[in-house]
């Protein structure tokens, strides 16, 4: 996917879709965690241990390298989506009265939250 779409709704559709795919990869890992029983069901509870915390691990790693990559993408474009404020006739000192000033700030806020959270698990 090239991420560049015309619109707003191409953009979440594409998104959607890519979270789709992810979800169905993560009903595939469930399915294959289960069937690691068969291991341990036949006296081999070592190699299940093992398949088991090594399919944790690498999961863990990506998933940590992917989510310290948006973090960092996001936390560098956060000055220029701060600048991107609603304003009320080019007048920054009454951007609080300009029409979506409320939404803009409650939605950077939510993506704040989000970029510290992310951050707090990185550093556990």
């Amino acid at each position: 996917m090239d991420g560049g779409g015309d619109t707003l709704s191409d953009a979440r559709l594409r998104m959607v879709r890519q979270l789709a795919e992810f979800q169905k990869f993560h009903v595939a890992l469930a399915v294959q965690s289960s069937a690691l029983k068969k291991f341990g069901n036949n006296g081999e509870g070592l190699a299940e241990i093992r398949l088991a915390y090594e399919m944790l691990e690498q999961y863990l790693a990506q998933t940590d390298a992917f989510l310290e990559n948006m973090r960092g993408r996001f936390d560098a474009r956060l000055g220029v989506l701060r600048r991107a404020e609603p304003q009320l006739d080019g007048r920054p000192n009454r951007a609080d009265m300009a029409p979506g000033h409320n939404e803009f700030w409650l939605e950077f806020s939510r993506l704040t939250a989000v970029l510290r959270r992310i951050a707090r698990r990185s550093e556990l």
